[in-house]
């Protein structure tokens, strides 16, 4: 077996077992990333020097935690101290982190191998809006990998890291791993602390992992999750061991599918790779129920609305004056302008203005105040769905992965990329995405759970029985 192609688990059990040394695994991966990502631009920078300092050092101490030795790789927009974090923007190319993110110090004597690409800033459902290059799907190179922890999925399914983690604010972990085959979770608003994650639209961010495995996403959200007194928006909840919910019978347990999902417009064969999922599931002993989210048809308008709101006021700290990039002016204002008008792309620009208009006064509450509203009701379809059901099963994209360039000079087709993952942010819930099948061009379909609050156990359970009776997830693009 290569190296490079373990899952984390299987990592895990040979550093233990002593069948392959933490500078052995790290070695044949940075080496992978050397042979394969000029076709698929996975990474911002690559740490290869700090990457095997690392694993030298876990080699001579004794392994500490379950990612002890295991190369990672960590999202562009999550902050490593002393290790160049670029939201993929130019206003942040050459910004350093005087410290790091809560999660990367939870995930402790893990390898760094590098910082991937992503939409910049966030804002994006392709990884075209990068600044810097767009990063390619793995299956088909002139394909998008998704969007914005494009960079994340990308590495994972091209074996390019173990695993990986990325952030989703509207189905930015779990639109790319659909489209680059591989499991993606975002977990409850709350489980994962966001200090050091740099803000895109901040009641909606969530950071997670996007993993080979079902059973690696547990792994690691055992690590990352928990309370935070440097995040107030973190909750103080128990944090079970995820991996213990693994295994057993679906007997019994009630899945919900929602009409509001199953619309036209959908592609044909993802529809059907979730018909024979939802029968897989039901062959498991599941029972499937119709429900309705009433309010999904408001989803993709409310998201934008406060998405850009939150983001005109997080992206205002990028004056020039403070850190990151500076154009300099004839005067303060002038210097404003000039840094914010280099600095920022096209989308971020885009999305800064419509938040800052519908922000502005005399169309707060025509806007801003309407869309907390229907969030409002959307969360309470999910309340008063989870009261007949336990898992809510849907397809994750519409579509398989779209040709690069393909809706890049139509933002609102690019936005209804999301229209399968944005309730589950408004409305706070987990759901987790994992490979279905694959269509007629041997493009990845992704399957997504959603749960209640707090009940990642439940979806976490559903995928892997349904992960362990397909075995999609052995499939590997060829590069």
């Amino acid at each position: 077996m290569k190296p490079y192609t373990l899952t984390l688990k299987k990592a895990q059990e040979m550093i233990s077992g002593k069948e392959i040394t933490p500078v052995e695994l790290a070695d044949a991966v940075f080496d992978r990333i050397d042979a394969v990502d000029s076709q698929v631009n996975a990474y911002v920078t690559v740490t290869r020097d700090i990457g095997t300092q690392r694993a030298r050092s876990t080699q001579a101490g004794a392994l500490g935690t379950p990612v002890s030795g295991i190369p990672l790789a960590i999202k562009d927009n999550i902050c490593t101290k002393g290790i160049r974090t670029t939201c993929s923007s130019k206003i942040l190319e050459n910004f350093v982190p005087p410290y790091e993110s809560t999660v990367t110090q939870r995930l402790s004597d893990y390898v760094l191998l590098g910082k991937t690409n992503l939409d910049e800033f966030a804002m994006g459902s392709s990884t075209e809006n990068s600044a810097f290059f767009t990063t390619k799907n793995p299956w088909a190179t002139d394909r998008a990998p998704g969007g914005s922890s494009g960079g994340s999925a990308a590495a994972v399914a091209a074996d390019e890291c173990i695993a990986a983690l990325g952030s989703d604010t509207g189905g930015s972990i779990r639109q790319p791993a659909s489209f680059c085959g591989v499991v993606g979770l975002k977990p409850t608003y709350g489980r994962v602390s966001r200090y050091g994650l740099v803000a895109f639209a901040s009641s909606l961010d969530q950071i997670g992992p996007l993993t080979k495995t079902v059973e690696d996403a547990a792994i690691l959200l055992n690590l990352i999750s928990g309370r935070d007194p440097k995040d107030s928006t973190s909750a103080l909840v128990e944090i079970p061991d995820f991996t213990k919910a693994l295994g057993g019978s679906l007997k019994g347990l009630k899945i919900g599918i929602p009409d509001e999902y199953f619309i036209d417009g959908m592609d044909k064969e993802v529809h059907t790779c979730i018909l024979k999922a939802i029968d897989e599931l039901s062959a498991q002993g599941a029972t499937t129920i119709k429900i309705n989210l009433p309010h999904t048809a408001y989803a993709v308008a409310t998201y934008y609305v406060l998405a850009t709101s939150e983001a005109s006021s997080n992206l205002a700290r990028y004056d020039g004056v403070k850190y990151g990039m500076r154009v300099d002016g004839d005067n303060l204002l002038e210097m404003y302008l000039k840094t914010r008008a280099a600095g920022f792309g096209r989308e971020v620009k885009r999305r800064i203005m419509l938040g800052s208009y519908a922000l502005s006064s005399g169309y707060y509450d025509a806007y801003y105040k309407k869309a907390q509203q229907v969030r409002t009701l959307i969360t309470r379809d999910f309340e008063e769905a989870f009261k007949k059901v336990d898992v809510i099963v849907t397809p994750t994209s519409p579509t398989t992965a779209f040709k690069i360039g393909e809706k890049a000079n139509d933002p609102l087709q690019m936005y209804l990329s999301d229209i399968f993952t944005i309730s589950v942010n408004l409305a706070g819930v987990p759901a987790i995405s994992i490979p279905a099948g694959f269509d007629s061009k041997r493009l990845p379909v992704g399957l997504q759970l959603i749960g209640r609050h707090f009940d990642e156990e439940t979806i976490l359970k559903a995928a892997y029985a349904y992960e362990r009776a397909t075995q999609w997830y052995t499939r590997k693009p060829e590069l």
